[in-house]
């Protein structure tokens, strides 16, 4: 498959979007199938395995990927609480093969369980375009603090 890639001006762009310049630095690879963005963030994190299907942990840092919803492990849905369907043990699986290469992250936040609200990006792309793309999650506007998800995130995916 040959790949071309092209250089995206994600920094002017975060700038006119009212963001930060350190939003994200995006490059977009065409291929002969498709269109996807490799996205990178400024700060570079180690030593995560996946949680759950929208939830990691780096060290001591539990992160909360932003403006996604996994589907709960089993017990793990609250009365009341309308969970995401689907498959859990899938989304989690999902989830780790996106987790390639060196991770990077953009903290937006915490969350009311004290985990860290943020974006992250590995080889396969921001993880929860990744997710998104690979419909195991739903997106909940919501959830994502500055629609940072839905401006990242290839229009396809939504």
């Amino acid at each position: 498959m040959k790949t071309v890639a092209k250089i995206g001006a994600a920094f002017l762009g975060a700038a006119a979007l009212g963001g930060s310049a350190a939003f994200a630095l995006t490059l977009w690879e065409q291929s002969a199938s498709n269109e996807t963005a490799v996205v990178r963030y400024a700060e570079t994190i180690g030593g995560c395995a996946v949680t759950d299907g929208d939830t990691i942990r780096c060290g001591d840092e539990r992160i909360r990927l932003l403006g996604i919803d996994a589907p709960e492990l089993p017990g793990h849905c609250r009365s009341g609480r309308n969970c995401a369907p689907g498959d859990p043990y899938a989304s989690t699986s999902s989830l780790g093969a996106a987790m390639i290469g060196e991770l990077t992250i953009k903290r937006v936040g915490q969350d009311d369980y004290g985990r860290t609200l943020a974006m992250v990006a590995g080889d396969k792309g921001d993880l929860s375009c990744w997710q998104l793309r690979h419909e195991q999650v739903i997106y909940k506007a919501e959830w994502d603090d500055g629609l940072n998800v839905a401006r990242t995130c290839p229009r396809d995916v939504f």
